[in-house]
């Protein structure tokens, strides 16, 4: 089974989808297929560039398309319930266990309230994860001024993660608007989110590195 084919899953599609209607109930910034789609090819990328197996990479590609649909069960331990669910889902595709217990631990690994980058594929998913921050996944634009991950989510204007495995360096880069929000506000909420990087970054071997506005932060 490869990342493909789970995509054109329809069960999986349906869970992705509620799960992100669920969330935008609660007002909560876009996690649907264009949040994972990205996030799985980040996450894939990330170990390609850094040389591993073509099954690893497969295997973080697929981890990131599936690491939300625990939303579809509540935003609370999100990461648990959405690694129970792959657990499922994975196994009625006779994914062999070796790989199930890899995905399904990267998913439960990626939220920064509970989660640790305790693999290569739960570092990259981390880092995938925590760098898809950019202004077309705020959903309520009018009303940005009221929340501040909303702003901050819309102050990005560009966000790229750049690996140079000779240096043994990810730079999450961003490009922010300070008329919308300031790089403090940034901090505020996204500090530990930064810190995890490091952890995770750490564990693939890199320093983890930020740069605002061409400026370099860690």
């Amino acid at each position: 089974m490869t990342y493909e084919e789970l995509r054109r899953d329809p069960a999986v599609n349906v869970y992705i989808a509620q799960a992100d209607a669920s969330l935008s109930a609660l007002g909560f910034t876009e996690h649907s297929f264009p949040h994972v789609t990205r996030v799985a090819q980040i996450a894939g990328d990330i170990l390609e560039q850094l040389g591993y197996p073509e099954r690893t990479v497969e295997l973080a590609r697929i981890a990131g398309y599936l690491h939300d649909i625990g939303n579809v069960v509540n935003r609370v331990d999100h990461s648990q319930s959405g690694a129970v669910m792959a657990f499922r889902i994975l196994d009625r595709m006779n994914f062999p266990p070796e790989e199930i217990a890899t995905i399904v631990t990267a998913i439960g690994n990626h939220d920064e309230g509970t989660g640790v980058p305790v693999n290569a594929v739960a570092a990259a998913l981390f880092l995938a994860d925590k760098s898809d921050v950019r202004r077309s996944r705020v959903r309520q634009k009018a009303d940005i001024s009221q929340d501040i991950h909303d702003r901050v989510n819309y102050s990005v204007t560009d966000s790229r993660l750049v690996i140079d495995a000779e240096k043994k360096t990810v730079e999450l880069k961003l490009t922010v608007d300070t008329q919308v929000s300031s790089v403090m506000e940034y901090f505020e909420i996204f500090m530990k989110r930064m810190l995890l990087c490091r952890q995770a970054a750490d564990r693939l071997g890199l320093t983890f590195q930020l740069a605002i506005n061409g400026q370099m932060l860690l």
